[in-house]
């Protein structure tokens, strides 16, 4: 007879003995006892509760056996993990035996213990693991709870390799299935919120070679994979280790989530990281320390799983016929193999050999697993460069100056062998920064630049660069380059200028191979100055020709700009996907182009505004002739305008102002190329208080972020206002007619009924403070606005509504966001056009405090 009560009072019983099993486990990892101890106590613990709800529901006469399955099923239960339960039995058609089933289920939820189950016969459990991979291989790791001995054997013969998934196929199934959970995460584990249980690297890479050696050789651990030669002693530690650091990992960040959480989320990494340094609030450093240890730990995961994916497919496969390279090295399936059994035996030079004949083969598939070892156990050999003779530091650079220099230095890098020979780049490895900013660790960014090294050689992606392959082939020596760009970031995380510091860093590698004084201060320069094209660019107006004559002063000659213009190309579209768009190409592509021109005229003869103005008409009316249009736009083009735009934008522009009349409002947007997801926006209006806070109140509601604004006098009492913008979201980017359309609309009714929108301020972005600052100073009879503060939707809107409030004009607008970190520039000036004196920008400073601190978010 069921008594509901007793069921209650068990299931209250229950949730309390759990409750106190978790608060034990808790303390011992606070203590920092390893976490697969604790993982598997809790099972244990589980196990108890889980075995009286059976008891207390399953009569005796039933015949059911009752299995933990997948992590449970292995004795690894996370505080946040599903208990995985199969009950095999062949009476589940019986309504007593259903009903006394679900009440055992639902027992167990009411105990708090998240269930998830199946009920299968042993038929229907060949079907299952038949049909579908994952179902096996949790069944793989089966383990019985309840019932009676013989449900093991039946169970076995129910997944076994002969009914189902043969090892051939079951190797297959899951390589793929590896390789597609690899490339959801852009087959890489070092994002800035990885996942630790999914990701590259992670705990189920692990997981998925032990089901593997499983299927494929019998063995179910790593010590019966060492026994069979599967796997070196020091592969073995380094899992172990490796496993050890992601298993703790998990443990904590499931106990500071407080809920099922696998992804090392920025709101967690804080408290994660105080956690296991038993700190009250953890620092930035605390953070990317622990970062770094995953980051390291997963890359080694990689590393050596895939050796094994390879000794697998050897397994299955055979003996593979080899083809001699030379004497040195030969190909086994594709894999590049060193003939010599005791290779490299000590000798660094012929590391440096592999690469070099890597280079020179294209077709190789990877490194064979067997020489990866042999690398592997010889890396305490290579030296560091400080340490090295002559002869291999010039053999260093010939591999740097080889075509395929980029792809080598990845090798190196994955290999482990560049953090030997380059010590401070050992030190970036796995080198997270606490930001929204940096995408990737110091060592994948810095991958990912020299890529683009590459792409810009090849001529390939011209829609995204679209004049770096022309600057390219212009270089002397393209591995000086490689050499900037490999320095860049090597000191970041040592305090102090990184830019500096790397420099001094890239000069010493550069003296010690030798190189040129030249090549040395080139080398050394572009590291040191790696960031000043970008902030030029992105926060001065370079349609100014001082701004430009300044930049080409400090440029000096054509060789330096050829190789700081593609260093600064590589670095902002390796920094993050999101960060590279057409408006930065074209941007830097103009600033390069204008200190080119500045270079050749030298400063003595700077070119006469007058000049710069009749040029830029006369080839904005030779292009409107082209498309069929007279000039009579241009007579409503300020003149200043020829100076900030290039002749194919005004040309746009003048023919959007064809047969205009004094008081009509012109509103027009644009893509400025195909698959460009940028927009160019022009607004001709009658000029009126509030217009440059109610435009950009609107495009804020439209969900537009502007990146550039520029506001300017025009004829008969107009202003042409002109922005560059880019959706907030490009899942959702409204079309240009409607920007038209909505813009036309707001412009047609009193500019004070538009107010700024109210938003939230992303939970993201709590987690990351950026000291607020409102800096001013004069130029050209304006006064400059430069303020720094956190980012945050509705900022610009905030400000600019301010702005009104206190009846400022607004000539210019410079938007930079990094992350989370928003650096805009404007230009203003008092309602007669004076600049501010001090007493009013102290006034506006402290207005500006609140929208700052991010009180209006």
């Amino acid at each position: 007879m069921i008594d509901p009560a007793a069921d209650a009072a068990w299931a209250q019983a229950a949730r309390e003995r759990v409750q106190a099993l978790d608060a034990q486990l808790a303390a011992r990892f606070d203590r920092g006892e390893v976490a697969s101890k604790l993982t598997a106590a809790r099972a244990q613990g589980i196990d108890v509760l889980v075995r009286e709800a059976w008891a207390q529901c399953i009569p005796d006469s039933v015949d059911a056996a009752l299995f933990a399955v997948g992590g449970y099923g292995r004795s690894s239960l996370y505080p946040q993990s599903d208990v995985d339960l199969l009950v095999l039995t062949a009476q589940a058609s019986r309504p007593d035996v259903a009903e006394a089933i679900s009440r055992c289920i639902a027992l167990l939820w009411d105990a708090r213990i998240p269930v998830s189950h199946s009920v299968r016969s042993r038929d229907e459990t060949i079907v299952a693991a038949r049909d579908d991979i994952t179902a096996v291989t949790a069944l793989m790791d089966a383990r019985l709870l309840a019932g009676a001995e013989t449900a093991v054997a039946e169970l076995a013969d129910a997944i076994a390799p002969e009914r189902s998934w043969s090892p051939a196929q079951y190797f297959e199934g899951k390589r793929e299935e590896l390789r597609a959970r690899h490339a959801r995460f852009n087959d890489t584990a070092d994002n800035l919120e990885p996942n630790i249980k999914e990701g590259p690297g992670g705990l189920r890479d692990l997981q998925t070679l032990r089901w593997m050696a499983m299927r494929v050789l019998g063995a179910s651990g790593l010590d019966a994979l060492e026994s069979l030669g599967q796997v070196g002693h020091g592969e073995r530690g380094t899992l172990e280790g490796a496993a050890a650091v992601l298993q703790r990992l998990r443990y904590g960040l499931h106990l500071v989530a407080g809920k099922r959480e696998e992804r090392m989320r920025f709101d967690n990494q804080r408290a994660l990281a105080a956690r296991m340094n038993r700190v009250e609030q953890a620092d930035n450093a605390m953070v990317e320390t622990m970062m770094q240890e995953f980051y390291r730990n997963a890359a080694r995961v990689q590393r050596i799983g895939d050796r094994l994916l390879q000794r697998f497919e050897e397994q299955l496969e055979g003996e593979a016929v080899a083809e001699a390279i030379d004497d040195e090295f030969e190909l086994q399936r594709g894999y590049l193999v060193a003939r010599d059994p005791a290779w490299p035996a000590g000798d660094p030079a012929r590391i440096f050999d592999l690469f070099a004949t890597w280079e020179r083969e294209p077709d190789v598939r990877g490194l064979h697993s067997r020489t990866a070892r042999a690398l592997a156990e010889a890396l305490p050999s290579v030296p560091a460069y400080t340490d090295a003779a002559p002869a291999l530091r010039e053999r260093f650079m010939q591999l740097l100056a080889a075509p395929g220099a980029v792809a080598t230095l990845e090798r190196m890098a994955r290999l482990g062998v560049l953090a030997r020979w380059i010590p401070a780049f050992a030190r970036v490895t796995g080198r997270m920064q606490f930001d929204l900013f940096h995408t990737y660790t110091v060592d994948q960014h810095t991958l990912a630049l020299l890529r683009n090294f590459a792409l810009f050689a090849s001529g390939a992606d011209t829609q995204r660069f679209a004049r770096a392959h022309e600057v390219w082939p212009l270089l002397r020596k393209p591995e000086l380059l490689l050499l900037a760009g490999l320095f860049h970031d090597i000191a970041k995380g040592r305090g102090g200028d990184h830019s500096v510091l790397g420099a001094v860093d890239a000069r010493e590698f550069c003296i010690a191979h030798d190189l040129s004084d030249a090549d040395t201060a080139l080398v050394a320069w572009l590291v040191e100055q790696h960031l000043t094209m970008s902030v030029t660019a992105q926060k001065q107006d370079i349609s100014d020709a001082e701004v430009v004559q300044k930049f080409a002063k400090l440029v000096g000659d054509r060789e330096r700009l050829d190789h700081l213009y593609l260093l600064t190309c590589a670095d902002i579209a390796a920094t993050s996907p999101k960060l590279w768009n057409a408006w930065k190409d074209r941007l830097l592509g103009d600033l390069y182009v204008a200190t080119r021109l500045a270079l050749r005229r030298g400063s003595e003869d700077p070119v006469a505004i007058d000049a710069r103005i009749a040029e830029a008409q006369a080839n904005v009316g030779l292009l409107l002739d082209g498309m069929g249009h007279d000039d009579d736009g241009m007579r409503w083009l300020p003149e200043r305008s020829f100076l900030h735009a290039r002749a194919e934008q005004l040309a746009w522009m003048a023919a959007q102002l064809l047969g205009m009349t004094p008081g009509e409002t012109r509103v027009a947007a644009r893509h400025p190329a195909a698959g460009d997801m940028s927009l160019e926006l022009l607004m001709h209006t009658p000029d009126r208080p509030g217009l440059f806070a109610a435009i950009v109140a609107t495009l804020d509601r439209l969900g537009l972020d502007v990146l550039h604004a520029r506001l300017l006098d025009a004829p008969q009492g107009h202003v042409l206002d002109t922005f560059v913008l880019m959706p907030r979201d490009p899942r959702s980017a409204i079309e240009p007619v409607e920007i038209e359309r909505r813009l036309a609309d707001v412009l047609s009714r009193p500019l004070d009924q538009v107010k700024p929108a109210r938003h939230s301020r992303p939970s993201h972005l709590r987690h990351f403070r950026v000291a607020p600052q409102a800096g001013f100073s004069e130029e050209y009879g304006r006064t400059v606005l430069a303020i720094v503060c956190n980012d945050r939707p509705g900022l610009l809107a905030d400000i600019a509504h301010l702005l009104l409030q206190h009846r400022y004009a607004v000539h210019d607008a410079r938007i930079a966001t990094f992350g989370e970190r928003a650096e805009d520039v404007f230009r203003i000036s008092r309602a007669d056009g004076q600049p501010l004196d001090s007493a009013a920008q102290d006034d506006l400073r402290q207005a500006l405090s609140a929208i700052l601190q991010g009180d209006h978010a």
